[in-house]
């Protein structure tokens, strides 16, 4: 048996209040957060907890993410960063290594897939694990308690928690470290090559910058600055955010 779940993370202001999700349907999943995280932690603690509530169970598990960063971590880059000590090619240390060591332990031996989703176009599992982390992201922006799950039955309740991250230095860039990475290792495994044939917004030719050209509608437009000034921020930071 296959459980499919989503997995997926969110920070308003990238850094800044952060919110982290799971979801299975409405009886299986959970979610959590910080006060100050940036939304790379969001989504690796999202499948981070997501293997540990279901620990317990000898299934499959299929993880749907919309985080290229999660999945390149998992399948492509944690296994040379582990072999040269948890340092990047350039020998620079990884970023969220604490998370990363956990979520490394916590796979260990279980039976695993990733598979890339678009994130905001209507996945049903996908928006569902969505609207959960962007809701604790925005209780503890607004101060109000935040909202958890029922986890999944029989899952140990007291797993090892994860200590409180210190968002890196300059990481308000969500994709910076994937394209530094994908700029070094082109090695791709078939089998998991969660994104052939998947379109990219990035160019990555320089490796300190990294453009993102998005055609908007004039009504698509018009919502992305709403909401943002509903949030108070620029469209630029919404943008980073909800990437």
């Amino acid at each position: 048996m296959t459980i499919t779940a989503a997995a997926d993370g969110s920070a308003l202001g990238n850094p800044g209040p952060a919110g982290w999700a799971w979801y299975v349907d409405d009886e299986h999943w959970d979610a959590g957060g910080w006060k100050h995280a940036t939304n790379n932690m969001g989504e690796l603690k999202a499948v981070l907890e997501l293997f540990r509530a279901t620990a317990h169970l000898d299934d499959d598990l299929l993880v749907l993410c919309d985080s290229q960063y999660v999945i390149n971590t998992v399948t492509k880059w944690m296994r040379g960063w582990k072999a040269k000590g948890w340092r990047k090619g350039d020998g620079k240390p990884v970023m969220n290594l604490d998370i990363i060591k956990e979520l490394d332990e916590a796979m260990a031996g279980r039976r695993y897939r990733f598979e890339w989703v678009r994130g905001h176009a209507g996945h049903p599992l996908n928006e569902a694990a969505d609207v959960r982390a962007r809701s604790v992201s925005e209780a503890f922006q607004a101060g109000r308690p935040v909202p958890g799950g029922p986890g999944w039955p029989g899952a140990e309740a007291d797993a090892a928690p994860t200590s409180i991250p210190t968002p890196d230095a300059g990481a308000t860039a969500t994709e910076t470290e994937t394209a530094e990475e994908a700029e070094r290792d082109d090695t791709v495994n078939p089998a998991l090559d969660f994104a052939a044939g998947a379109p990219t917004l990035f160019s990555l030719d320089d490796p300190d910058q990294h453009e993102v050209t998005l055609w908007l509608t004039d009504d698509e437009h018009i919502r992305l600055h709403e909401r943002a000034r509903q949030e108070g921020v620029s469209a630029e930071e919404l943008l980073r955010s909800l990437i």
